[in-house]
């Protein structure tokens, strides 16, 4: 039997089905699968560890080729006296035994004594706006404040009421009292809760009982005296000179004595090891060098680092070396113009800027915006500045916050520095050395330590820098400042 053939013409070709896995909808190469074709472009890694570090900037540098950068000053014969020590401990005050005698009242005393003055200081508290002591009353007491602050109260040719300063914590009143007999001068009155710790005349005669060590107390007394009323301000003796005279008058003679143990500051050392493994530089190099990145976010955080040494370091930060006449109190908190153009009064010889936490500044902003004094602005390297009198603020976070509830943005109290800068102006001035060993940037190194077994290459990365005040009158510090007060105002709807 024969099959016939099969005759398929072109409108009779069986039908196939083509099965697709994809929305037949798409109409060209999907996004997605077109990346795996392309080249992404990437950053170098990002940190918000790093700020402007303006500090750094507006500071001068001097090269300390030796490695110590030694201060020579005037002799001061009659130093400051600094804030006392008192340690609070469970609604406690005391006052050891050597802070006590850092006293000028007390200074000339054996240590014994001190110490039977030191336990027999009492204890006083007064709530906010009460009167601790009224012009013309007979003060017999030395105060010491342990916490809370105080205003010091005058009243002027006409009688009108004039605020001479506030004082807080560590600082003391009422001196004059215990070895002269005269009324007080002055009111003080309390701007906050105070607790107080007061030495009476009459305890002062129980412990020191001797009357050889009496009459050497008061001896001791009536020298301080004498020398605050011959020296400057800041303890210096007056240059002897003679001027608008006539005839034969003889001249006077003398010489500028010099401090024989001037201040020294060594270079200060920050350093870090950077590991970095040998297959990541050999082979992770593209786009971006693998070295280099690790090494430029270690030396942002060694900058980061040095900022903020030269601000709180013990030994040389700006914040520790403030004279003690040169630390003013805010008198209601938060900081205003009026406690900025205390500071200005201090450091009145070209001040250079304010240093501030940017709470702060936005703190000080509010306050002007409240006295209807919207502060000027000014652009230095490219970036605006707000300033006060022309002085421009300078902001910086190594000024820090010390708040109550570990919240960045509720209550705290911080400081505020104006500045001085420059060897000429007898400022403040940074201290590096340009020229170590491995330098990559002015006063850094970088040094290869060697690869360890596991090929891990160490990198040891330093820098060596201080800073230096070279007169008291070159910084001032308003403290205690309040950042988290806002001013309340009507809200009137469009």
């Amino acid at each position: 039997m024969t099959r016939s053939p099969i005759n398929v013409t072109h409108d009779q070709r069986p039908m196939v089905t083509i099965k697709t896995n994809y929305n037949r909808s798409q109409q060209s190469l999907d996004t997605q699968a077109a990346r795996n074709l392309a080249t992404t472009t990437n950053t170098v890694p990002k940190t918000t560890l790093i700020t402007p570090r303006w500090l750094l900037h507006f500071l001068p540098w001097v090269q300390v080729q030796s490695g110590t950068y030694r201060v020579n000053r005037t002799k001061i014969v009659l130093k400051q006296t600094p804030k006392v020590y008192v340690n609070n401990d469970n609604g406690q005050s005391t006052i050891a035994p050597e802070d006590l005698k850092a006293l000028p009242l007390l200074s000339s005393l054996d240590l014994s004594y001190v110490a039977g003055l030191s336990s027999r200081l009492q204890q006083e508290s007064f709530g906010l706006g009460h009167t601790v002591v009224s012009a013309g009353q007979s003060a017999d007491k030395l105060y010491i404040i342990a916490q809370g602050k105080v205003e010091i109260l005058a009243t002027g040719d006409q009688g009108e009421p004039l605020r001479v300063g506030v004082l807080s914590a560590g600082d003391y009143f009422g001196e004059v009292g215990l070895y002269q007999d005269i009324p007080s001068d002055s009111t003080v009155r309390t701007l906050t809760p105070v607790r107080l710790l007061a030495l009476s005349k009459s305890v002062i005669d129980e412990v020191v009982t001797q009357e050889e060590v009496k009459a050497g107390l008061a001896l001791a007394i009536e020298k301080h005296l004498r020398l605050k009323a011959s020296l400057n301000p800041y303890g210096e003796e007056p240059i002897a000179l003679i001027a608008g005279y006539e005839g034969e008058t003889e001249i006077p003679q003398g010489y500028v004595d010099y401090e024989n143990d001037p201040r020294e500051y060594e270079l200060s050392v920050i350093q870090s090891i950077l590991r970095v493994h040998t297959r990541v530089t050999d082979i992770y190099n593209e786009p971006i060098h693998q070295l280099r990145e690790q090494l430029r976010l270690t030396v942002e955080g060694i900058k980061e680092q040095q900022e903020w040494e030269i601000i709180n370091n013990p030994d040389y930060g700006l914040l520790n070396s403030v004279s003690p006449l040169h630390r003013v109190q805010p008198r209601y908190g938060p900081p205003t113009p009026d406690d900025f153009d205390a500071l200005l009064s201090l450091v009145w010889k070209k001040p250079a800027f304010f240093l501030a936490h940017p709470r702060a500044i936005a703190a000080f902003g509010r306050e002007c915006t409240r006295r209807g004094v919207p502060p000027a602005t000014v652009n230095l390297f490219g970036s605006p500045f707000i300033t006060w009198r022309g002085v421009p603020i300078i902001p910086s976070d190594k000024l820090e916050v010390t708040s109550r509830n570990q919240n960045i943005l509720g209550p705290g109290k911080t400081n505020i520095l104006l500045v001085r800068v420059g060897e000429k102006e007898q400022g403040v001035v940074g201290l590096h050395q340009i020229g170590v060993p491995g330098e990559q940037i002015p006063g850094l190194s970088v040094r290869l330590m060697g690869i360890d077994p596991q090929a891990i290459a160490s990198y040891l990365v330093t820098l060596y820098s201080s800073a230096a005040v070279l007169t008291d009158d070159a910084i001032a510090l308003l403290e205690n400042v309040e950042v988290g007060y806002y001013h309340d105002y009507e809200y009137k709807r469009p």
